[in-house]
């Protein structure tokens, strides 16, 4: 398992845990949105943290730090990293992973053995706009489906969110999605920041109010919806 990103303290990333967050490098989709391209197309394996000294990092950081945020990039490309994870829970640390939902299979095998505690899925778009808004036209949407039935239908704690682009998402696209995964506890809108390092141009990010309106809109159908980083 190797990382291309250390950021030693958070009390973001995780909910209610003061955590540090690992990044993994490497993505199936290619959200035009994306502000980690430099995970997603331009990687630099010159640049990678060690597995071995993160995990000394947090034998010296228990009792200071509660948890460990895993996120990319795709966490769940890279089929060593309930290894890490394991070795991870050992410690004591709780284990939050966030993933874009398309590899359920392994999602569902990282739950049953029990190294996540707290998931955090990307739901990108209405499924009618999926393709169009990860980059990646015609694309299979049973794996993001199967694994939102599998959140849902499970007891782990998780969060769906959806990172709004004035571009992509309009009041119609989230109503869907609020319909698509009604039952939810926990959903954020997140709204859109541009960067130095995307994937595509000429994205803009609604105003608060427009954002806020789109909260209020969907509250009507899915009650625990709310705003992030606005």
């Amino acid at each position: 398992m190797v990382f291309h990103g250390f950021q030693k303290l958070t009390v973001l990333d995780f909910p209610e845990k003061v955590a540090c967050t690992l990044f993994t490098a490497g993505c199936n989709f290619r959200c035009p949105f994306c502000h980690n391209a430099l995970l997603v197309t331009e990687i630099d394996n010159r640049d990678t943290v060690d597995p071995a000294g993160v995990l000394d990092y947090l034998k010296k950081r228990r009792g200071i730090l509660d948890g460990v945020c895993v996120t990319g990039g795709e966490p769940l490309m890279h089929p060593d990293l309930g290894d890490f994870l394991r070795s991870v829970k050992e410690l004591g640390y709780a284990v939050k992973v966030d993933t874009n939902g398309s590899y359920p299979d392994r999602l569902r095998a990282l739950v049953a053995s029990g190294v996540v505690d707290y998931v955090a899925m990307d739901i990108k778009n209405c499924k009618e706009k999926y393709g169009e808004t990860i980059g990646i036209p015609g694309f299979d949407l049973s794996p993001i489906e199967e694994s939102v039935r599998f959140l849902l239908g499970g007891s782990l704690p998780f969060e769906f969110r959806t990172t709004v682009v004035k571009e992509f998402h309009t009041v119609e696209d989230l109503l869907k999605i609020a319909d698509w995964i009604a039952g939810t506890p926990k959903y954020f809108l997140q709204n859109f920041k541009e960067s130095d390092h995307m994937i595509g141009a000429g994205l803009h990010e609604h105003p608060e109010e427009t954002l806020r309106e789109m909260q209020k809109a969907v509250q009507k159908k899915l009650p625990a919806v709310s705003l992030r980083g606005v």
